[in-house]
């Protein structure tokens, strides 16, 4: 077995550009691996922020081992913020982690700093609000390789960020966007006792609100002013990757198996083509994927897409109408009958296409066809309220559906076959596109052919039969003094033997990227006082706080302690911004403050224009018992 030879110091480094996808179980993970991702990022049994996302720790090992046969990367998410009691729970399971195969563990509560964890690489969750470069420089200072920077930064800031550290800046490029820096939203937990930060969201921004000034004059009624369109950076990432993003992650831990391969398959395109293009990046991972469908992410679920804050601020970020999925504008309905109606559709509809449309109230609805006869659709059960010039839409694509419910893709790994003579046979190399070779070799008569041609084809044929292998022939190199002869069972039993070593060597060689050493004397944390929005929930936070010279450390908002109006989202997001109210555009505005009201909830909205930022006010429901709940992990 032969392993690539190490780059000298001379040759310039090419930057990895890796695919960041989401996996809700370990199936999900291993159908993004084979649909293109470089590295997927799960949950474990427990702590993982996604409290319907637990998986045992052996489907993470299962998963780790499908992903290392193509060196890709598992990150496993322990990025709750913890109570005491938890802390050596979370610190078992960092270990049985690391035994199980996870190249890296995404962490939230820097108490797990001061714990015995494995030798495994850290990354910083996006939930510990990194939006500057003294932040970054400070996480990486400390021990974090890989850094998730908040979602609301453009392209000058992240430069600016990628400049302060030599971390991997990991950004969000695709999925659903939450209205408040990661981190820094707690109305969840003020309003239900379920707290984001512990992985239980209420996702109590995608409610309906009215909208009022100071004296009560309503400015939006009934609207989903707190929930943003999906976040789609597609156009974007050649700029992202050249502001030095080095991972590019999609959102979807609890989105659906067609969400993942399709939304992957999409980006992984399109970092292709870039990387194709650009001789300073690389891919991150091996093999090349083929797809039985052409990747198409407005097929999936999505509430429209904008590309956020990358390019500055700008107008039409929010979903307001509705949080659900639209779909695809089909057309309007021309023909309304007691069981079927037509629509002026130019696109091709399916039997069991789902449709979509705004009711008489203005709220989403939908139905699912049963029948299709052109443009006359028969639902299933034909509702009331279609009228003639209604627009609908379709958010079920039944036949782009099926082609995603069935083996979608397939990834090889480009291989170089060379059969050569030996002093008593032969012998076969395999190596690999990363340079990774193995050999084998066998004792066999050196018979001539008789047939020149047909022997060649044959054992062409034979070395090239790689089927559910991960593998597939780019070259067979034939290296024989003359055409020989050699039976198929001989050449496949070498092939096979050739292979199984080369997995052996590609195992081998996937080495897990260490963790990385935290600076001396330590860092200095940014603040010397950290308000409840530190989220320093256990006294293991509050030592790692101290010990890089912060003076005054307030308990985190899950701790109870909290009892007035506080800040319960900062935003980037702007409703005066949204209405056309902003002082910086407009003279002569309605005073501060704006309210927000949602049945007996009333939040008052602050603004902070020197930052940019909304401060959504408010304080615990009454009723509401602020309870950090059990996150379930004892073994």
């Amino acid at each position: 077995i032969r392993l690539p030879k190490e780059k000298t110091m001379l040759q310039p480094a090419i930057r990895p550009l890796e695919l960041l996808a989401p996996a809700r179980n370990a199936d999900f993970g291993i159908a993004a691996i084979d649909h293109g991702a470089d590295a997927v990022y799960i949950g474990g049994p427990a702590f993982g922020a996604r409290s319907g996302a637990g998986n045992a720790v052996a489907d993470i090992a299962r998963l780790a081992n499908h992903a290392h046969r193509y060196h890709a990367r598992v990150l496993v998410a322990i990025n709750t913020i913890l109570r005491d009691d938890e802390l050596e729970p979370a610190r078992r399971l960092a270990w049985q982690l690391w035994d199980a195969g996870a190249d890296a563990l995404i962490l939230q509560d820097m108490g797990l700093l001061e714990l015995d964890l494995p030798p495994i690489q850290l990354h910083a969750s996006t939930q510990t609000d990194i939006r500057s470069p003294a932040k970054a420089r400070f996480l990486g200072e400390v021990g974090f390789s890989q850094i998730v920077l908040a979602r609301e930064l453009a392209l000058t800031e992240i430069r600016a960020v990628a400049e302060a550290t030599p971390a991997t800046l990991e950004f969000f490029v695709h999925g659903a966007l939450c209205v408040s820096y990661s981190g820094q939203c707690y109305i969840s937990h003020a309003h239900s006792g379920r707290s984001a930060n512990r992985g239980d969201c209420s996702q109590a921004c995608r409610l309906p609100y009215t909208l009022t000034d100071a004296a009560g004059e309503v400015i939006a009624e009934s609207k989903h002013l707190l929930s943003m369109k999906d976040n789609d950076q597609s156009a974007n990432l050649a700029a992202l990757a050249d502001a030095v993003i080095g991972s590019f992650k999609i959102e979807g831990r609890l989105k659906d198996l067609a969400y993942v391969k399709n939304i992957t398959a999409h980006y992984r395109q399109l970092l292709d083509r870039i990387i194709a293009a650009d001789s300073r990046y690389r891919r991150a991972s091996s093999g090349t994927c083929t797809y039985t469908f052409e990747p198409q992410p407005e097929k999936t679920f999505n509430r429209g897409a904008t590309d956020y804050f990358v390019n500055s601020r700008q107008a039409d970020i929010g979903a307001f109408d509705s949080p659900k999925f639209v779909g695809e504008p089909l057309g309007q309905i021309t023909r309304v009958a007691e069981r079927w109606f037509e629509v002026d559709a130019d696109l091709p509809l399916h039997n069991g296409d789902g449709i979509s449309y705004y009711d008489a109230d203005q709220e989403l609805a939908g139905l699912r066809i049963s029948r299709v006869e052109g443009r006359r659709l028969h639902p299933l059960a034909m509702p009331e309220g279609l009228t003639v010039g209604m627009a609908v839409y379709r958010n079920r694509d039944q036949a782009f559906e099926r082609l995603l419910e069935r083996k979608s893709a397939e990834r090889r790994i480009g291989i170089r076959l060379t059969l050569a003579e030996t002093a008593d046979g032969y012998c076969l190399t395999a190596e690999d596109e990363d340079g990774i070779s193995a050999v084998a070799a066998i004792a066999h008569p050196q018979d001539s052919a008789r047939d020149a041609a047909k022997a060649d084809a044959n054992l062409r044929e034979h070395l090239g039969k790689l089927g559910s292998t991960a593998f597939a022939a780019t070259a067979i190199d034939l290296v024989l003094r003359e055409p020989r002869f050699l039976p198929a069972g001989v050449v496949n039993a070498l092939r096979r033997d050739a292979i199984a070593k080369l997995e052996e060597a590609r195992a081998a060689a996937h080495i897990r990227p260490p963790r990385a050493a935290p600076i001396e004397p330590p860092a200095i944390f940014p603040q010397d006082h950290l308000s409840y929005l530190g989220n320093v929930l256990n006294a293991k936070a509050r030592e790692f706080y101290a010990r890089h010279g912060v003076e005054l450390i307030d308990d985190a908002y899950e701790a109870g302690r909290e009892k007035g109006v506080v800040s319960l989202m900062i935003t980037k997001h702007c409703l005066r911004y949204s209405f056309n109210m902003c002082p910086k555009e407009v003279k002569g505005l309605r005073p501060d403050p704006l309210i927000l009201m949602n049945g007996d909830d009333k939040l008052t909205l602050r603004f902070d224009c020197k930052r940019c930022e909304m401060h959504v006010m408010g304080k615990v429901r009454k009723g509401v018992k602020l309870q950090v709940q059990d996150l379930g992990f004892r073994k």
